[in-house]
């Protein structure tokens, strides 16, 4: 696969203002250059049995799902079993787990294990890219392409190894490209026949963004936007400049946004030089950045910083030091012109494929802020987000296009509900998994014997100031914590928010929490008229709810502006009075909405604050040993595990390293 000429002047400069858009003819699969395709093309097709083994490895989030008969048998990140966060090492563990729930002990039990991406290609891109910006570059290529030649191109041979240290035999290996395996993630679980997609991230092979068109069992992919062109890549960039870790921050970029003085001169500025300067934007949402000012391509870092402290006027925040006005005006002009950026995508995709139905996946669809927008715009009658958009979620899409694609299996669309299972698909433990915990550390506790009296006193202590861990039934996939491996408050408190960042996650002040609201009460608090089960669309607080700002409001700090009260639910309303939604259902989760529930009959509020169950740079805990310890190095007041309660007052003094927190590697 070759780049186009054209392409390759406009890897170094964004000047082709007569160009109306920027989409490749590429198609993801690379030799077959027409516009739509299918899978089966270069995926020969056998039957071996009915399991299929996704995975995603070796950029970061590596992840195992499995699929059985085309049904979610299970799915989990590798973070979670190594404690490390982002964890990109091949997911042996995650993997070993999800083929102990089906009980397969043989790989030739697998009718394939499909990879989320093709290396050939990302290879290809890599070279090509260095080649088009020599003589620069020359650090990243002595760094990156001796590993590519000695393990990365040789991915069919460093599979079969790594897989067969989890189990006997062999399996089929399928490799479907990285953008498929998002759109898969994205089509074939949603509630919807027929649907537009759109995956945007960083990058894949080449692609950064396309658009396609799922019905029935089918995918085509209509058009693509090709590397180093990325509104990932561009996120980003900015998410460096702004002092946070890339791949890691860019959610506290657009935490961080609200903070920006909205409909000021200072953000419209900064807006206008994104636009001018960085980035050529066009109508159907494409767009080409000027490479003159990043360095992502071929450089160690994301952006030329001298040339961006010339345009903005103020140096990269060094990381962990004061965020000062700059920087959240520049964090919401980004949010905004990201924003339009994927709302265009979305007019685009509405025009190509007629669907009134959209289905999105992709690190991108993470920004819950853009997701809200897209839905209130009004360009399509539903949207559907995989609750595992990044690479994690790549595991399962690649399952997903295997059986669909490569194997021919009809889809079955269950409408009005989709099949993630809520995405309660990783490990669940027993009461004697949780006994051994506790005999473990000679740990106190409460038994009950149901849920009934539990829920009760666990919305008792919420509605006194107490935080809890709650440790329920099988482990989220994907990066929200839903109500199984949480963290809850009392939203009503206006000084939960300060409480739970600084003394239990031990992270920046700054960050929203979100609430999680019982589904039939949403609409009572929040301008939503739809579930919310994965906590990934941001929407107003209800304005009969809402305080008046004072009228000196903009010239106040970051610390004036957050703890300013805005709302009766001020745990969980953020600066612009929004707030991220995750809607409880009984159906989906019978305990959690029972202690939501409980706690609406005590206070008359039906809903609580949820925050992931970890400490800051560490990921969600997995056992009870995780949620044990996470429990005794922080501030939390009790911990529930399945029917049994642990006060703090009650527990033996931790043996810890007093140290452990410089371990961990800040998000």
């Amino acid at each position: 696969m070759g780049i186009h000429e054209g392409q390759k002047e406009v890897l170094a400069v964004a000047d082709n203002t007569h160009i109306t858009s920027f989409w490749s003819t590429h198609c993801v699969l690379g030799q077959f250059r027409s516009c739509s395709f299918h899978l089966h093309i270069v995926l020969r097709r056998e039957s071996v049995s009915h399991y299929f083994l996704g995975i995603s490895a070796y950029y970061h989030d590596s992840a195992a799902a499995l699929l059985m008969d085309g049904e979610i048998l299970a799915a989990a990140q590798e973070e979670r079993f190594t404690r490390k966060k982002h964890d990109p090492s091949f997911p042996s563990n995650a993997a070993k787990y999800v083929l102990a729930e089906a009980g397969i002990t043989r790989l030739d039990e697998l009718q394939a294990v499909a990879f989320y991406d093709k290396p050939w290609l990302k290879f290809e891109r890599l070279l090509e890219t260095y080649h088009a910006f020599a003589p620069k570059g020359m650090r990243s290529f002595l760094s990156a392409i001796p590993v590519w030649v000695k393990e990365k191109l040789f991915m069919r041979n460093l599979l079969k190894v790594e897989l067969g240290r989890i189990a006997p035999g062999t399996a089929r290996l399928l490799f479907p490209e990285h953008h498929l395996s998002h759109a898969a993630s994205a089509f074939y679980p949603s509630p919807f026949e027929e649907a537009a997609i759109l995956t945007i991230d960083g990058v894949g092979e080449w692609a950064t963004a396309t658009i396609g068109h799922g019905k029935s069992n089918r995918i085509k992919i209509l058009r693509q936007l090709d590397f180093p062109h990325s509104v990932g890549l561009l996120y980003s960039a900015f998410t460096f400049y702004c002092g946070f870790k890339v791949n890691s921050g860019e959610y506290k970029l657009m935490g961080l946004a609200p903070y920006g003085n909205a409909n000021s001169d200072q953000v419209r500025t900064y807006e206008h030089k994104i636009r001018d300067e960085l980035v050529d934007i066009r109508p159907d949402g494409s767009m080409l950045l000027n490479m003159a000012y990043f360095n992502f391509a071929t450089g160690l870092t994301m952006c030329h910083e001298a040339k961006w402290q010339e345009l903005f006027g103020f140096p990269r925040r060094e990381p962990a030091s004061e965020l000062t006005q700059p920087y959240m005006d520049l964090a919401l002009a980004i949010q905004q012109v990201t924003e339009d950026i994927v709302l265009r995508l979305c007019k685009t995709a509405r025009e190509l494929t007629g669907a009134d139905r959209l289905v999105l996946a992709g690190g991108v669809s993470l920004n819950c802020v853009s997701n809200g927008k897209i839905l209130r715009s009004g360009a399509f009658k539903d949207i559907w987000i995989q609750p595992a958009s990044g690479d994690a979620g790549g595991a399962l899409g690649a399952a997903y296009a295997a059986w669909h694609i490569w194997k021919g299996e009809e889809r079955r669309v269950n409408l009005g509900s989709d099949a993630m299972n809520g995405a309660y698909l990783g490990p669940e433990f027993s009461a004697a998994d949780i006994l051994r915990t506790a005999r473990r550390h000679q740990a106190p506790f409460r038994e009950y014997s149901g849920s009934d009296e539990l829920c009760r006193d666990v919305a008792a202590m919420l509605a006194t100031g107490c935080v809890i861990g709650w440790f329920q039934g099988r482990m989220e996939f994907g990066p929200r914590a839903l109500g199984n491996r949480s963290i809850l408050g009392d939203p009503r408190n206006p000084d939960m928010q300060k409480k739970l960042n600084l003394k239990i996650k031990f992270r920046e002040g700054f960050r929203p929490f979100a609430p999680a609201v019982l589904e039939e009460d949403s609409s009572a608090y929040f301008e939503l008229d739809r579930p919310s089960p994965y906590m990934l669309l941001v929407a107003p607080v209800q304005k009969s709810r809402s305080i008046p700002l004072p009228e000196n409001y903009n010239q106040q700090g970051m610390w004036e502006k957050l703890y300013q009260l805005r709302s009766d639910i001020p745990a969980v309303t953020h600066v612009d009075y929004s707030a991220r939604i995750q809607t409880v259902s009984k159906r989906e989760n019978t305990n959690f909405w029972q202690l939501i529930r409980a706690f609406k009959e005590q206070t008359g509020y039906g809903l609580v604050v949820n925050t992931s169950f970890n400490v800051r740079g560490e990921p969600i805990v997995c056992t009870p040993e995780d949620a044990y310890r996470c429990f005794m190095r922080t501030e939390m007041d009790f911990l529930v595990m399945g029917n049994y309660l642990f006060a703090k007052p009650d527990q033996p003094a931790w043996k810890d390293d007093d140290d452990w927190q410089s371990r961990i590697e800040p998000d």
